[in-house]
């Protein structure tokens, strides 16, 4: 059994033929058109999908099924963008697995899709870091800071699909002279406010940072050159993240937690205080939980997206969490 799994972000489309046992055999990534519109993003994105294929097809391998993780509140019941940011130009409203279904000549019920980071951890759950566990928190620290909590083999979406956000939650470092910091959410206060990516690049600026920086990867080079300021918002933000997720832990006691994303990739200097607020955070029943960096890389969403389709073809398609058909907002 086969299907193909597609990774579809702000920036890029990876998509792969994943194996019944969560191998990917064949792979493929384009330029996601951001800017085009939702028509040309999904043509682009179908043409990726028919030309793997038709090379699975020359291996002597039939692919009938898709499943997609993408950017943006995802209804998975209906396979509509509920709502996205502007890094995808008109991407809320879409009609994806039915735009994808009719574009590659599928049945509708062929097509599945979930929120990218959703599909980033059911992948780690299937085949990754957390592979064998009955339950995995996954935080994904970078651009943004999303997450997902992947239950018995699911991830728990939500009533309105829109689990997972945990970026959007308060931390208390994430306030300057006393006002909170506005968040790209258009809230204030955030974690992500603090502990993503641009959050570090920004808190070099605003805390005086002696030296020009054009990202956040300059600012870590500062720190490992002794700027102070630079190794200072580092671990500022490296506190705010681990305080969050060892709140989380604590409201849903996961069986190990996984932490993913670019900055989870830094290495020591944003690994080590992200830990240590971690496990300061959490109760005592949960001293010992497992933290672990996530295992799949830049495979783990198109694994976690193939695999979607690839459990609803030997069980019943009853959703991915609780129910998630017919329910009312």
């Amino acid at each position: 059994m086969y299907a193909i799994g597609v990774d579809l972000g702000g920036t890029k489309t990876a998509a792969g033929v994943v194996s019944g046992d969560g191998e990917v055999l064949f792979s493929g990534t384009i330029p996601t058109l951001s800017r085009d519109g939702s028509a040309a993003i999904l043509d682009a994105t179908a043409g990726l999908v028919a030309g793997l294929r038709d090379k699975a097809a020359d291996a002597g391998i039939a692919v009938g099924r898709v499943g997609v993780g993408s950017a943006g509140v995802i209804d998975a019941a209906h396979g509509v963008v509920v709502s996205a940011t502007d890094a995808i130009s008109g991407w809320a409203g879409t009609a994806l697995t039915a735009g994808l279904a009719a574009r590659l000549g599928l049945p509708a019920s062929s097509v599945l899709a979930v929120n990218d980071v959703h599909a980033h951890a059911l992948g780690e759950a299937w085949t990754g870091a957390a592979a064998g566990t009955s339950s995995s928190l996954l935080v994904a620290f970078g651009t943004g800071v999303g997450g997902s909590f992947v239950l018995d083999g699911k991830p728990v979406l939500g009533h309105r699909y829109a689990g997972g956000h945990v970026g959007h939650f308060a931390s208390p470092y994430a306030c300057f002279d006393g006002t909170p910091l506005p968040c790209v959410c258009g809230g204030a206060g955030h974690v992500e406010a603090i502990a993503s990516g641009p959050a570090i690049l920004e808190s070099y600026r605003r805390l005086g940072g002696s030296s020009p920086v054009a990202d956040t990867r300059a600012v870590f080079a500062l720190a490992d050159s002794g700027d102070g300021v630079a190794a200072g918002v580092i671990g500022m933000a490296a506190a705010a993240a681990g305080q969050a997720v060892g709140g989380l832990a604590n409201i849903l006691d996961p069986e190990v937690v996984l932490i993913s994303g670019g900055l989870a990739d830094a290495g020591e200097r944003w690994w080590q205080p992200m830990e240590t607020a971690l496990r300061a955070e959490l109760l005592p029943a949960l001293t010992g939980i497992p933290v672990r960096p996530a295992a799949l890389g830049n495979t783990a969403a198109v694994v976690g997206a193939a695999r979607l389709v690839l459990e609803t073809a030997v069980s019943a398609p009853a959703g991915y969490s609780s129910a998630q058909t017919s329910r009312r907002n």
